[in-house]
């Protein structure tokens, strides 16, 4: 029978199914885990650990380059009522795994769910009650994919963008503000939920790699699909604003948000899908 809730993890390497049983996975009832693992191209042999060995726990392997393309794996191969994105660095309990649960069955109007995690390198602001995110994102606040829980059968056809996304050809994140936006414009019902559902020892990819080219191009690449009227006007901005803090300069900053701007216009759409060519 299809698990209630499905964690998707995604890993990727010949030690990727080592780092997932390393996460002590917690049986609880109702709850099933989904690895989609990439192991690479050198076509090794790797047995599954034996913490990994359990009825609960689904590995497949994905042929595929990218996270997104990972998380399009296992979604593809997804069963559950209920899906949880997840990483193969986190620690969940029962506890929380449970919330998410309880969380979509006290509101069985709700498509969407973003929830807490719980990081000493992480310095994230949250909104301070729950909310609805389907008109507004609180101002201060974004997404993270691994606080990411949605109903399955609510999301059709719809996938993670495999232009942006770590081990993507030039964006390199975006993905999880894109995902979003794109749940909002299709009617999704979205909330914020105030529970902590997982932990994450450090900071996340995002909090370290602010300054890189590919993360700031991502930045404009976006900003032309969720705002296209505004958006040369928040390139500016936002160039001012890390020269301010003292980030970057100005001229590091907007010379790649804006060439973030152009690569979207050339090879996204106005709903943010890749554009088809001919």
């Amino acid at each position: 029978m299809a698990a209630k809730l499905e964690v998707l993890i995604c890993t990727f390497g010949e030690d990727g199914l080592d780092r997932v049983a390393a996460m002590g996975l917690p049986r609880v009832d109702g709850v099933g885990y989904l690895v989609s693992w990439q192991k690479g191209s050198r076509g090794v042999s790797v047995a599954r650990p034996q913490g990994l060995m359990r009825d609960d726990v689904k590995v497949y392997v994905s042929p595929t380059v990218g996270l997104s393309r990972n998380r399009n794996a296992a979604l593809s191969h997804a069963t559950g009522d209920i899906c949880l994105v997840a990483d193969d660095d986190l620690r969940y309990t029962a506890a929380g795994l449970r919330a998410v649960m309880d969380a979509f069955d006290r509101r069985p109007g709700m498509d969407v769910a973003a929830f807490m995690y719980r990081s000493e390198g992480d310095a994230k602001a949250y909104p301070r009650q729950e909310c609805d995110l389907t008109r507004r994102i609180p101002k201060g606040w974004f997404l993270t994919s691994f606080e990411l829980a949605f109903r399955r059968c609510s999301i059709g056809s719809l996938r993670w963008n495999e232009l942006l996304g770590i081990g993507a050809p030039v964006l390199s994140a975006g993905e999880e503000e894109l995902l979003l936006w794109q749940m909002r414009q299709r009617g999704l019902r979205c909330r914020f939920i105030p529970e902590t559902i997982a932990v994450h020892d450090g900071p996340t990819t995002g909090f370290r790699r602010v300054a890189e080219p590919s993360v700031l191009m991502s930045k404009g690449a976006v900003w032309r699909v969720t705002h296209p009227y505004t958006a040369p006007l928040r390139i500016l901005l936002n160039a001012w604003r890390e020269r301010r803090a003292g980030r970057m300069s100005f001229a590091h900053a907007l010379r790649h948000v804006a060439a973030g701007y152009a690569y979207a216009m050339r090879n996204l759409d106005s709903q943010g899908n890749p554009c088809v060519t001919t």
